[in-house]
């Protein structure tokens, strides 16, 4: 049950996440590795079974788990529940609910209902992980609408990535206009990763490298939306490490 654990899962489970932690000082990995494992548990819990009960049984778990720890009292034995609790405080603790909440809807087939849906799916999913990541940190609160408009951008180019697997799954992540939306969607995110990218603390500076690969997810897609579907957004192995390098020597 220590740091080292929680860094394997997160290595195995989110390699990009994995990367821009390593990226970060090594003070401030033992802060990111436990919350970022605990976002892959989160994540995975969904598709593990094929029995949405059990699917929300797992959800649930989580739920109580940040409950003993926003608690403050005795932690269920666990890899990445205990860690955790060293990360996280109170409020701290219970501002992750939202986001296991919002994973509710991947164990399902049904659409978003509308946009503003989608925007709330994304906004607690990376918008909130990357704000309470910032927080852990110390970044100041006054940075927190930052460490969200940067999260919401991360994760609608992760969305964006995962689009050919949620199809093959049996999802409708996409509307039937889907490039047109796409191409829109891709720039308005842009738009919110530069304001959120500009000038900030080292500790939401540190916490943003979660998004590192956003910016060249979002600007392929803007230009090339029809790369989604096709799989071709990832680009190459040597322009993702390059990219990694930019954002650790001048931000997101």
């Amino acid at each position: 049950m220590s740091v080292q654990a929680c860094a394997e899962i997160l290595r195995k489970g989110d390699p990009d996440r994995f990367l821009a932690v390593m990226a970060a000082p090594a003070q401030a990995r033992a802060t990111l590795f436990p919350l970022y494992a605990f976002n892959v548990e989160v994540a995975r819990a969904p598709w593990v079974t094929a029995e949405p009960l059990i699917a929300e049984m797992r959800l649930q778990w989580w739920r109580d788990a940040l409950g003993e720890i926003a608690a403050g009292g005795v932690v269920r034995r666990h890899e990445v529940a205990v860690p955790l609790a060293h990360v996280l405080r109170g409020e701290t603790a219970r501002a992750l609910i939202p986001l296991i909440d919002a994973r509710a809807w991947d164990i399902g087939a049904d659409p978003f209902t509308d946009e503003a849906a989608l925007g709330d799916y994304l906004a607690n999913t990376g918008g909130r992980l990357l704000s309470v990541a910032a927080r852990a940190l110390g970044a100041p609160e006054a940075e927190a609408g930052r460490a969200t408009a940067l999260g919401c951008a991360g994760a609608w180019a992760n969305y964006l990535l995962a689009v050919p697997a949620l199809i093959a799954a049996g999802k409708q992540p996409l509307p039937l206009n889907g490039e047109p939306w796409i191409a829109r969607l891709s720039g308005e995110y842009l738009d919110r990763l530069g304001q959120g990218a500009r000038g900030g603390s080292p500790p939401l500076r540190h916490a943003a490298l979660s998004a590192w690969r956003a910016r060249a997810i979002l600007r392929r897609a803007q230009r090339d939306p029809g790369a989604v579907l096709e799989g071709r957004l990832g680009g190459s192995e040597f322009a993702r490490r390059a990219g990694l390098i930019r954002a650790t020597v001048f931000g997101v």
